[in-house]
């Protein structure tokens, strides 16, 4: 059964003027409900992270201060968001579902989390909307309980995985690719093992060519146990925040070369969604909804 990380707090703890792009943590279980691709059955309520389980990745420091509300001015401007203890009960909860959905995904082959994709935490600072990183808390997760030997994180949201690639930077039981927009956010780039930084405008034939030329190699060379997929749909035409031109049809053929790979090598995947903002909440969602279809039609 596909199980799915979602929590009312996704949605509801986010401060006022940030509400607008985040509707989707809300109005997309809804509509995978309301068309019949999930039912109740298969959402579950995360639980909270404990600061032990934080500081695996993150810096103990830094998340003392992020606890108490520490963070200078600055700080917290990066992060995007104002802080608020509620921010960071919501961040851990979602910290909590990527983690426990990671253990969903070894049991039936796939699992997702609604939010998540959190890849511009570094382990002692958070950016771009990101506190801590769940990719990063759910790859260690499972490399501590020896539960797999090799990850291979598969970042294709449209900014690249810099909080990712800086917290893996020396673990090779890690390996981290991201496909990203070259002259997007953040200006000063990390080095994650493979970069393919993208033109401004590739279309869907562009970009769906360089990610088959990339993603079966890093199958075969990296030969991963568990892969987790940061499937954000800011790669869309009318992304706000995006400079690239896909179309639904090719985010999600994107996402079905992704998802088919991991099952035809059987290879559990673990998916977060990572971002969207174009202006119009419908593509965002309808986005979205296109790899939980996947999913539902390749795994189960």
């Amino acid at each position: 059964m596909l199980k799915i990380a979602w929590s009312k707090e996704y949605a509801h703890s986010l401060p006022e003027g940030h509400r607008f792009p985040m509707l989707k943590y809300e109005l997309l279980p809804e509509q995978l409900l309301y068309e019949g691709t999930v039912t109740s059955e298969n959402f579950f309520q995360p639980e909270p992270l404990t600061s032990a389980q934080i500081v695996r990745v993150h810096d103990q420091v830094y998340w003392r201060r992020l606890r108490a509300l520490e963070l200078t001015p600055s700080e917290i401007r990066k992060t995007g968001f104002p802080l608020s203890a509620e921010l960071v009960d919501r961040e851990v909860m979602i910290m909590g579902g990527t983690v426990q959905a990671a253990e969903f995904a070894l049991e039936f082959g796939a699992a997702m989390n609604i939010a998540g994709g959190t890849h511009h935490a570094f382990t002692n600072r958070g950016e771009g909307f990101c506190l801590l990183n769940d990719i990063a808390l759910g790859a260690q997760h499972l490399l501590d309980l020896q539960k797999v030997k090799q990850v291979l994180v598969v970042d294709l949201d449209v900014h690249q995985g810099n909080g990712t690639a800086q917290i893996f930077e020396h673990e090779p039981r890690v390996f981290t690719f991201s496909m990203h927009g070259g002259n997007n956010y953040p200006l000063h780039k990390e080095t994650s093992d493979l970069d393919v930084p993208l033109p401004d405008g590739i279309d869907d034939a562009g970009y769906l060519k360089l990610l088959q030329q990339h993603l079966p190699r890093l199958m075969d060379q990296v030969q991963p146990d568990f892969v987790f997929f940061q499937s954000g749909v800011d790669v869309l035409a009318t992304d706000k925040l995006g400079k690239l031109s896909l179309t639904h049809a090719g985010c999600r053929e994107r996402d079905y070369v992704v998802l088919d790979m991991c099952r035809r090598n059987g290879v559990p995947v673990c998916a977060s969604m990572g971002g969207g903002y174009s202006v119009r909440i419908a593509d965002i969602v309808e986005a979205h909804a296109n790899t939980f279809r996947l999913v539902q039609q390749l795994f189960f």
